[in-house]
């Protein structure tokens, strides 16, 4: 498996908000469930970034939804998870599990 099949820890966060949102999500929303889930300080811009490398990547769709006068008019974009996405969380939830399995008898990581 290539390089390019793998998820960055970033890529998996967003991925996970994303499919936590049901399709509700959008970039503000998304650093919020990040930032509350993990207590990880995020900005808004790196949201955004890996927002679109994943939807080029075809693991995210969004649409835009309806403007509002509180934005100043502008809509907000939701994303929601693509098949490729899911395939590739799962992927990397396979990979991560398959490295752990059996670490707990080999030293102790509470010592570190």
């Amino acid at each position: 498996m290539g390089k390019g099949k793998f998820l960055g820890e970033f890529e998996q966060l967003v991925l996970l908000a994303v499919l936590r949102m049901d399709g509700d999500g959008y970039g503000m929303s998304i650093r919020r469930e990040i930032v509350g889930q993990t207590g990880r300080e995020v900005s808004i811009g790196a949201v955004y970034a890996t927002l679109e490398r994943l939807e080029r990547k075809g693991f995210l769709a969004s649409e835009e939804g309806e403007a509002t006068p509180v934005r100043g008019g502008r809509a907000r974009r939701h994303f929601r998870l693509q098949p490729a996405g899911k395939q590739a969380l799962l992927r990397s939830r396979r990979m991560l599990d398959s490295m752990w399995d059996g670490v707990d008898g080999v030293g102790s990581l509470e010592q570190a």
